[in-house]
C-alpha cells in the first residue's frame, strides 16, 4: 500500500491496548512514524519480559519511511527503539530529555553509530517530505511530554501523545489554553488523542497537590520512609527532593533506572535543586527518622529494589514502624505481584500508604473534564481515539461526539484509515501483531516457540529414547525422562508402563522413521493422559544400531 494524494493513518500498536504505541501517517507516497514503544509481558508469555510491535507492514515499505518522531520518553513510546529502529534505517527526532533517554538505550545496545538521532529544541519545528512537525508541550508524568502538530497537504493533525492538564507543574511549562485555542483557530482536521482515563469523571489532578499530600504524610512518619514511584516521573522526583529537605531527611536512591533518569534530567536542565543523595550504608547509619529512600519496584517487579528490600535481600532494611509510600497507580495486571510485596512488608510491621489513604499520586492522563476542555480548544473535524483498550476508545468517541466534534472513528491496530479527502473511512486492514523479545531473539508472539513453551508450562514434557537394531527391533528397554509431569509418588510404575507402551508401538513394525516416531509419541502421551489427565509434550529419539 503506497499512499496517493490522500492522508492515511495506521496504528501498529496502542489502539485496542494500553502500551506499545506505534502510529503511521501516510501521504503522497511517503510515511512517517510517531512513537515506537513496547509493552510488558504477562503470564501468557512464559519466560518473556518484553513485547514488541510487528512492523512488517512498514518494514516492507522502509524506502518510503521518512523518519520516526517521538512524543516523550516513556517505555510504551520509545522502548522498542533499540530492537527495531536500526532495521528501519531512518532517523529519529526527539526533544532533549527524550533524546537523552534514547541515547542511553542506543549506547547499551551498541547502536550509537547505526541509528541517527536528531535533537529538536522544545517547541521546535522540522519537516519530513510532505509533513511538517511542531512540538507542542503538554503536561505529563515525565519531562517534555509533547503533542505534535502535523501539517499535511490535506489539513493539520494534533497528535496529543500522553497528556494531562496541570495548574501547578513542577517541571516544564505546558502550553496554555490560549496557545491551544490559537492552534484550533487555525483549523485542525484531526485530533488523535489519549484515551487512558476517559472513564474518570474528575480531572487527573496537579503535581502541586501531590507535593502537599506527600509533605503531610512524610512529616508525620516516625521511622524510615521509603517512597516508590515510576522512575520516569521526574516531576515526582523533584517533589520528593523538596519533601526530603522540608522534613529534614537525607535522601537515598535505590534503583538503576532512577539513577539513569536523574542523570538524564540534570543533563537536560531539570532537577537542578535535587538534593545530593547518600549511599545505602550512610542511610542505614542515620537515625531512622532522618532518612527518606526513593526506590523502584512499586509495580511488584521481582528484581527491583522494593521487592528485594521487602524480602530482606537488599542492604537497605525496613523494620516495624517504618513506612512505605506507594506514590504511583497500580497498573491493572500487577495486583498479585504488588500484593505479594505488600504482604511481606506487612509481616515486618511496615506501615503502607497508597493513593487510597492519602493524596500521594496523580495520573498523567486526562479525565473527562480535561478531554472536554481540549475538544473546546482544538475543535477538530475528526476525533481519533488512541492509547486505550477498545472500551476506552469507544467511550472517548462517544464523549467527543457529545461535545460537538462532527466525526469520531474507533479503529484498531491494523485498520487503514483514510482521513482525507472526504470523510474519514476505514479502507482496509494491514498486518499488525506482536513480537516477543525472548532472551536476545525476537520471535512471533504466537509462533511455534511460544506455543511449545505454553504447552510445556501447562502439561510438562517427556523425553523418550528407543534403541533399535538393524531389523527395527527394540534393544533393551526404552528410556524415559519426565519434566513437570505430575507422577511423583508413582513415577517408577508410570515409567515402566510408558516404556512398555513405547516398545509395543515399535513392535507393530514400521520402517518409515517419522511414522514410527509419531506412533511412539502418541503411545507415551496416551499413557501419560491415562495416568495424569495431562497431555505432555513428548519428544522421541530413535537410535539405530
Amino acid at each position: 500500500m503506497t499512499p496517493a494524494d490522500e492522508l492515511l493513518f495506521l496504528a501498529l500498536g496502542g489502539s485496542g491496548e494500553i502500551g506499545m504505541n506505534v502510529n503511521l501517517y501516510g501521504c503522497r507516497g511517503k510515511w512517517v512514524m510517531v512513537d515506537l514503544g513496547l509493552t510488558f509481558a504477562d503470564p501468557a508469555y512464559p519466560g518473556v519480559e518484553l513485547i514488541l510491535p510487528d512492523l512488517s507492514f512498514i518494514e516492507e515499505r522502509r524506502d518510503d519511511l521518512l523518519g520516526i518522531v517521538l512524543t516523550h520518553g516513556h517505555e510504551d513510546h520509545i522502548g522498542a527503539i533499540p530492537y527495531l529502529a536500526a532495521d528501519l534505517g531512518v532517523p529519529l527526532y526527539a526533544t532533549p530529555f527524550t533524546a537523552g533517554l534514547i541515547r542511553l538505550k542506543l549506547e547499551e545496545e551498541g547502536l550509537t553509530n547505526e541509528v541517527e538521532l536528531n535533537v529538536i529544541d522544545n517547541e521546535g519545528s522540522f519537516a519530513l517530505g510532505p509533513f511538517g512537525f511542531r512540538y507542542v508541550p503538554l503536561a505529563h508524568s515525565i519531562p517534555e511530554g509533547n503533542a505534535v502538530l502535523i501539517d499535511t497537504p490535506h489539513g493539520r493533525i494534533f497528535h496529543t501523545g500522553d497528556w494531562k492538564l496541570d495548574e501547578q507543574p513542577l517541571l516544564g511549562v505546558p502550553s496554555t489554553p490560549e496557545e491551544l485555542t490559537a492552534i484550533g483557530d487555525e483549523g485542525v482536521l484531526a485530533l488523535v488523542c489519549d484515551s487512558t482515563n476517559v472513564f474518570n469523571p474528575k480531572a487527573s489532578g496537579s503535581e502541586g497537590d501531590v507535593r502537599a499530600g506527600l509533605m503531610t504524610t512524610i512529616a508525620g512518619a516516625k521511622g524510615r520512609v521509603l517512597v516508590t514511584t515510576f522512575a520516569s516521573n521526574a516531576a515526582r522526583l523533584q517533589t520528593l527532593g523538596e519533601v526530603a529537605l522540608a522534613t529534614g531527611r537525607r535522601l537515598c536512591v535505590a534503583g538503576r533506572s532512577l539513577d539513569r533518569i536523574i542523570s538524564t534530567a540534570r543533563n537536560a536542565g531539570y532537577l537542578k535543586d535535587f538534593p545530593p543523595a547518600i549511599d545505602w550504608d550512610a542511610a542505614m547509619a542515620l537515625p531512622r527518622n532522618e532518612v527518606m529512600i526513593i526506590a523502584t519496584g512499586g509495580q511488584g517487579e521481582a528484581r527491583a529494589a522494593l521487592a528485594r528490600i521487602a524480602f530482606d535481600a537488599h542492604p537497605i532494611k525496613l523494620d516495624e514502624g517504618d513506612m512505605v509510600v506507594f506514590s504511583s497507580k497500580q497498573i491493572p495486571g500487577n495486583e498479585i505481584a504488588i500484593g505479594r510485596i505488600q504482604n511481606a512488608l506487612a509481616a515486618s510491621g511496615v506501615l503502607m500508604i497508597t493513593d487510597r489513604e492519602a493524596e500521594v499520586h496523580v495520573s498523567g492522563h486526562p479525565g473527562r473534564p480535561e478531554l472536554e476542555a481540549m475538544y473546546g480548544w482544538i475543535r477538530p473535524q475528526i476525533l481519533l481515539p488512541v492509547h486505550g483498550e477498545r472500551r476506552h476508545m469507544a467511550e472517548q468517541a462517544r464523549l467527543g461526539l457529545a461535545s460537538g466534534i462532527p466525526n469520531a472513528v474507533v479503529q484498531s491496530n491494523g485498520d487503514l484509515l483514510r482521513l482525507a479527502p472526504g470523510g474519514p473511512e476505514i479502507i482496509g486492514h494491514q498486518t499488525s501483531g506482536r513480537l516477543v523479545l525472548d532472551g536476545d531473539v525476537i520471535l512471533p508472539a504466537d509462533g511455534a516457540t511460544m506455543n511449545e513453551r505454553r504447552k510445556i508450562a501447562l502439561h510438562g514434557q517427556i523425553s523418550v529414547a528407543v534403541a533399535l537394531d538393524g531389523k527395527g527391533r527394540v534393544i533393551g528397554e526404552p528410556r524415559l525422562r519426565t519434566q513437570g509431569v505430575p507422577v511423583e509418588e508413582d513415577k517408577a510404575a508410570f515409567l515402566e508402563e510408558a516404556a512398555a507402551e513405547a516398545a509395543q508401538a515399535v513392535a507393530k513394525g514400521q520402517q518409515d522413521e517419522e511414522v514410527l516416531r509419531e506412533r511412539v509419541r502418541l503411545a507415551v502421551r496416551r499413557t501419560a493422559t491415562r495416568w495424569t489427565g495431562k497431555k505432555p509434550v513428548v519428544d522421541v529419539l530413535l537410535i539405530r544400531a
